[in-house]
């Protein structure tokens, strides 16, 4: 019988703990700490972003929130939703961080692409510019940490994220 039928929440602290609790919880971690990372790199080190680097500034944040709702909604269902949205958010920000990487950074603009496009239909470039405003070209944001660039890095933790949630997916 489920928690829901037995008349328990299944969302929430009074929730049935769940096993994919503590993977959702480092996919969210991981994924903040990724936004986190990217603002060190903004604000002390002067590395400013491009749209392409915004984008998925953007996706990490979805894809920690959904993982956050995978932590909070404890049954199964939740699992499958929040897990199913962040593997689909993952594979568009490994698709976005390879198109950074192998097209965008060979490119001397980045106005009008497709990742402008939707950075400024969310608005949030207006609403918290020291986060999601792109302030380089891509060309001028394909910098590199340990002689990989950051486009990879991000590609490299989607992919895991990815990963990650497969696993989810499989034991739900």
């Amino acid at each position: 019988m489920s928690a829901a039928r037995r008349g328990r929440p299944t969302f929430g602290p009074l929730a049935p703990r769940s096993r994919h609790g503590a993977l959702f919880a480092a996919v969210a971690f991981a994924a903040f700490a990724a936004v986190g990372l990217a603002l060190l790199s903004q604000h002390v080190y002067g590395m400013e972003p491009c749209p392409w680097c915004v984008l998925q500034r953007i996706v990490f944040v979805a894809i920690g929130a959904f993982a956050l709702l995978g932590v909070a909604w404890r049954g199964a269902a939740g699992a499958r939703v929040a897990g199913l949205v962040c593997l689909l958010l993952a594979g568009a920000g490994l698709a976005a961080a390879l198109w950074q990487h192998f097209v965008a950074a060979k490119s001397a603009s980045c106005n009008l692409t497709f990742a402008d496009r939707i950075v400024n239909a969310t608005g949030l470039n207006a609403m918290l510019p020291g986060v999601f405003e792109a302030r380089a070209s891509c060309a001028d944001a394909a910098v590199s940490l340990l002689g990989v660039p950051y486009a990879l890095w991000a590609g490299a933790l989607f992919a895991l994220i990815g990963t990650l949630m497969i696993v989810a997916l499989r034991r739900a």
